[in-house]
């Protein structure tokens, strides 16, 4: 039933910040491993990941892209990831359902911003992961500064397994510290020597500093340690592979993707130390990881509409999954027909007849599963825990330009919202107006692209507005409101005390009851939390949602006869909101930690145009005359930064952002 027994599969995602390689990296594996017969770049638009018109006009990746290559006799699985901060959300629905990852570093850079982002995204889902310190042949590159930077800005254990053979522009290969060979690479070709002399004393300096911090972390590599006073390569492998699956070490190897130099070495990497489905946990209360033979249980992390049709990405976790099945979807309650699986390479399919426990697929069939949705067996329900959908930030008011395409605007609009779950349509209560909200400018920028080419719609887009919140500063007890209403037939009555102060700490909301003496019953109690918590919905002081409250129910009186959850649920919400209104409210803004990078002659004026939008410095340095500026900034002041930095370095200044959440509002 499978070419691959389950052994021999790795489902693996490429994770870097935006400009480390991870596209260049993911086409060299597919060019090597002979998935493809000519190299793709990123600069000339014709790489096989990033096959969508918009991410090869902008030079970055924009949606995960699956594809599949052969090494060794193993098949692996990748999905090259987005490493914006606006797709952020993409990347998680990726690592909910992989297995282990290869993270990506700039050798210049070091750890930055969004690699840091996807760093915890993977530590979140217990992604066991190997990294890879790409583009040496730059100039400044520098393995051990990245390395101390991993273990500085990551907590990591790292444990860089190569030394590089020649610097920067004469990068030419690297020093297997586990089998202690050198692999040279000329014209893309690569050489196995003996180390080189004036290397060696180095390479065993590393291959001893290797071993000693090895048998610290593994008990079995200490015990032959212990007796031998050395590491056999064969249980430096197992140790490290052990290492790397636990999570407790990460294997560092280096390499310039671009010129094709260190891709073999990573992709033996990824086989003998990422994990296998059958390494990972078992799901769905099953006993064995990866059981074929098991009621099926698989999730759906990618919804993608094409001119033929919807497709659902799934990965299957246990059971098999033919094509003509019927799944159900737990999130629904509704039965869907499986009338075709599909194997993807990007843009690419091909018709299977089954998937097996391990697989990641794609389905047509299913019309109504949604991204994070669990596809079951029909007589053995499952639930999986669904991706974390990230909070959307920024809000435009789009509108057709036509009256006549308005229909066709709602239904492209909900289609994108079914697709990226991190968009959210909405309808403005005041104006009318239909609200696209996201992650970032550039992703609604990206959103509203794809309503004009692939809907062919011809639509307006407001000004961006950021997503505020209220929060209480200072705020009220003792308040007493009383709900009764009598209009016929039984009645609605109510009595509650609350007090309302600020939330220590993070979070948005606590509710807690110190009523005794049963005057409030526990059901009633339930229903007051209820209706405190519709009433967060809309602040007092510009209809935002509110957060950052703490509510206790402090007393409240009931009636035998009239009382009910809803007169209750009605009192809380009633009772919140003019709690609220009698506090002392403040607005909260989004704001952005922003790593800028300009030529050192021009720190000056973009230091200043930081201060005029209310940016907050929080370091800065010069590294090879260019200067690096991180700052904390209201998300508001961003809009249009990236016209306005290139204009103040001739177009040699760049910027990246992540969120850094809310902070009071400042005039």
């Amino acid at each position: 039933m499978r070419a691959f027994p389950n052994p021999r599969v790795r489902n693996l995602g490429i994770l870097a910040h935006v400009d480390a390689g991870k596209t260049t990296v993911t086409e060299r594996i597919l060019f090597l491993t002979g998935a493809v017969h000519k190299r793709g770049e990123v600069h000339a638009g014709t790489t096989v990941t990033d096959f969508d018109p918009q991410e090869r006009e902008r030079g970055i990746t924009i949606s995960s892209a699956a594809v599949t290559a052969s090494w060794d006799g193993h098949r692996l699985a990748i999905v090259d990831t987005p490493g914006h901060v606006d797709f952020s959300d993409e990347v998680e629905r990726a690592l909910r359902v992989l297995d282990g990852a290869v993270a990506v570093f700039d050798a210049v850079a070091g750890v930055e911003p969004q690699s840091e982002t996807v760093w915890r995204q993977a530590d979140r889902h217990g992604v066991p992961r190997i990294a890879f310190v790409n583009k040496m042949d730059r100039a400044g590159a520098d393995l051990d500064a990245t390395v101390a930077s991993m273990r500085s800005r990551l907590g990591a254990v790292v444990l860089p397994v190569q030394l590089p053979v020649g610097r920067e522009d004469g990068f030419r290969g690297v020093v297997d510290l586990v089998r202690m060979r050198a692999y040279v690479w000329d014209d893309g070709v690569r050489t196995e020597t003996d180390v080189p002399a004036r290397l060696r004393k180095e390479a065993l300096r590393r291959r001893r500093d290797l071993e000693e911090r090895v048998a610290e972390l593994h008990p079995d590599a200490l015990e032959e340690f212990c007796a031998t006073d050395a590491l056999s390569g064969a249980t430096l492998t197992r140790a490290l592979r052990a290492l790397t699956l636990d999570g407790t070490a990460v294997v560092v190897l280096c390499g310039a993707a671009y010129r094709d130099r260190g891709v073999e070495p990573l992709l033996d990497a990824i086989v003998a130390y990422l994990p296998s489905p059958l390494d990972r946990p078992p799901v769905g209360g099953g006993e064995q990881a990866a059981d074929p033979h098991a009621p099926l249980v698989a999730l759906a992390f990618k919804v993608h509409a094409t001119p033929t049709g919807r497709m659902t990405y799934v990965r299957v976790y246990a059971g098999a999954l033919f094509k003509g099945d019927t799944v159900l979807d737990t999130a629904t309650g509704r039965t869907e027909r499986v009338s075709r699986v599909l194997h993807v390479q990007a843009d690419r399919t091909s018709e299977v007849s089954v998937a097996l426990a391990g697989d990641v697929v794609a389905l047509v069939g299913p019309r109504t599963v949604r991204a994070g949705a669990t596809l079951c067996a029909p007589h053995a329900p499952v639930v999986l825990e669904p991706p974390v959908t990230a909070a959307p930030v920024v809000s435009v008011a789009v509108e057709a330009c036509r009256s006549t395409d308005t229909g066709r605007l709602a239904a492209g609009l909900a289609r994108l919202a079914e697709e990226d779950p991190s968009l959210v349509v909405r309808t403005d209560p005041e104006t009318g107006q239909t609200v696209l909200s996201g992650l970032g400018e550039l992703h609604l920028e990206v959103a509203v692209e794809r309503l004009r080419r692939d809907r062919d719609l011809e639509v307006t887009v407001g000004r961006p507005r950021v997503a505020y919140r209220e929060t209480v500063v200072r705020g009220v007890t003792g308040l007493l409101h009383r709900h009764v209403k009598q209009d016929g037939g039984a009645g609605q009555f109510a009595h509650v005390v609350l007090d309302v102060a600020p939330l220590d700490g993070e979070g948005e909301f606590s509710f807690a009851s110190t009523v005794t003496g049963g005057r409030v019953p526990q059901e009633y109690v339930r229903a007051v939390e209820a209706g405190c918590r519709d009433a967060l919905a809309e602040g007092p002081l510009g209809g935002h949602p509110v957060t950052g409250v703490r509510v206790t129910l402090t007393d409240g009186a009931t009636h035998p006869k009239d009382s009910s959850e809803l007169a209750f649920r009605t009192a809380g919400r009633a009772a919140l909101r003019e709690a609220l209104r009698a506090s002392v409210m403040t607005l909260l803004e989004p704001v952005a930690e922003v790593t800028v990078t300009v030529p050192a002659e021009s720190f000056g004026p973009v230091l200043g145009d930081l201060a005029a939008r209310r940016g907050r410095v929080a370091d800065s340095r010069v590294r090879g005359g260019t200067s690096v500026v991180t700052a904390t900034v209201p998300l508001a002041e961003l809009f249009g930064y990236a016209t306005r930095l290139r204009g103040r370095t001739q177009g040699r200044g760049t910027f990246t952002t992540r969120p850094a959440g809310y902070e009071p509002l400042k005039v």
